[in-house]
């Protein structure tokens, strides 16, 4: 068996807060980010409410169709909390050349 996840590639993570009526809109974004591999949603009192990995063939609009359910669970969140930090996994993307 052969590790698909190279070991020399860089990640990192960054935390937003991002208001309830924000939040579908930007997991959409980030979800179709090339860079980002997982997406975690935060309470308010730091446990994770939702954990989205995204895969390495998620692009675009196709990672929008894979996390539909969770979108939708990311919208019943919308009700229950003003504003909540997310987490952001993102790795460092390979440029692609012509040559």
């Amino acid at each position: 068996m052969t590790d698909e996840t190279p070991k020399d590639k860089k990640t990192w993570t960054e935390e937003v807060e991002v208001s309830a009526d924000k939040l579908m809109e930007k997991v959409k974004e980030w979800a179709a980010e090339a860079s980002v591999r997982r997406i975690r949603v935060k309470e308010p009192d730091g446990d994770i409410a939702v954990d989205i990995p995204l895969t390495y063939g998620a692009v675009g609009a196709g990672a929008l169709v894979i996390a539909a359910p969770v979108l939708a669970i990311i919208g019943a969140l919308v009700a229950f909390f003003a504003k909540v930090k997310v987490e952001i996994v993102r790795e460092e993307v390979e440029e692609k050349s012509d040559a």
